[in-house]
């Protein structure tokens, strides 16, 4: 009876071993399983909605469709040009990606190097995090509201009445847009920056510090340097957001798919004014052209889409190199 206990307690173990084993061998290819086919769901619908768009749209984009300005009424039977929009999308996502940048790396670099983890900090944090959920539409309602004051007149074009007093700004224009889209990207810029910051490595910190360098010259010197990968991945994230955002631009930018500004727009001396006056971008105009819109023009709509992809695609790769160059400079001087 002893022996064959003896004999019998290896063999019950082995069995659990062995269960076990296959147990995490299963869950492991299920995992995997899973995994691959998430991924191939994901680039499906990707390559769907791409080949769609270049499908629908390829005929229309040509060198007239790009520079020519859009027909006065997308009801037409010809929309026109995208001219005025695909201008409206760069000067746009340029300027609020100016004017959010500064203000995300601030923020980012105080969260970093200059706080503690007490109250202020998290009510910080919990103001980052609230202002991301904010809808789009609240924020284009918020700056309507503020820039219609007749002392922020300078940032749009002034509403006089019978007597030519102003009374109130206009509040909608390129200006007023690019603020209102730098309020929309400042939390998503602010955590990306705040991450990629936090991924420097401390003995590079801590060297600079070994070596007699101050606060504000480490973070100057080797933070920000280490770190321009990730704080380019921020303003992509930024430019993306602008680019394909439509509620702001409704509401602070305005529904006039043509400048109305001074002629010809892209004068320099005009450019000032331009930009104080208000316009459209490309989703705002393939909003005008597709049947959700005044327009049934699908054809069209899908053109200016594609146009807008392909910009999406051109804006992240360019700045991804700039980040690219940057961040090789730093790895040779370093």
């Amino acid at each position: 009876m002893q022996t064959e206990t003896k004999t019998r307690v290896p063999e019950m173990h082995i069995g659990g071993r062995l269960t076990r084993h296959r147990s995490r061998a299963f869950s492991s290819r299920a995992g995997t399983a899973y995994c691959v086919v998430a991924l191939l769901m994901v680039v499906s619908v990707c390559l769907f909605i791409i080949v769609n768009v270049v499908s629908e749209g390829a005929g229309v984009v040509s060198m007239d469709f790009l520079l020519s300005p859009p027909n006065a009424s997308a009801m037409n039977a010809e929309a026109g040009g995208i001219i005025t929009p695909l201008f409206g999308t760069v000067a746009l996502t340029a300027l609020g990606t100016l004017v959010a940048f500064p203000f995300s790396l601030a923020t980012a670099i105080f969260l970093c190097f200059y706080t503690k983890k007490n109250w202020f900090t998290s009510a910080i944090r919990y103001s980052i995090d609230i202002l991301s959920g904010v809808p789009t539409v609240v924020i284009g309602l918020f700056s309507l509201a503020i820039f219609t004051n007749p002392a922020l007149v300078f940032l749009s074009t002034p509403v006089e009445n019978m007597d030519g007093v102003v009374v109130k700004a206009f509040g909608r224009s390129f200006l007023v847009a690019s603020i209102a889209m730098a309020i929309m990207v400042l939390p998503f810029i602010i955590k990306s920056m705040e991450e990629a910051l936090r991924s420097v490595p401390i003995p590079y910190i801590e060297g600079s510090y070994a070596l007699g360098a101050s606060k504000w010259r480490t973070i100057n010197k080797i933070a920000i340097k280490s770190s321009i990968p990730g704080l380019v991945t921020g303003v992509v994230l930024g430019m993306g957001r602008i680019v394909g955002d439509t509620a702001i631009v409704w509401l602070a930018l305005g529904g006039s798919i043509r400048m109305p500004g001074p002629r010809p727009w892209y004068w320099p001396p005009n450019w000032l004014a331009t930009l104080r006056n208000s316009g459209a971008t490309l989703t705002s105009y393939i909003y005008y052209t597709s049947p959700a819109g005044e327009g049934n023009n699908f054809t069209v709509a899908f053109g200016a889409s594609l146009v807008l992809m392909a910009l999406i695609i051109v804006l992240n790769a360019v700045t991804a190199l700039i980040g690219y160059l940057a961040g090789r400079n730093t790895r040779e001087e370093v």
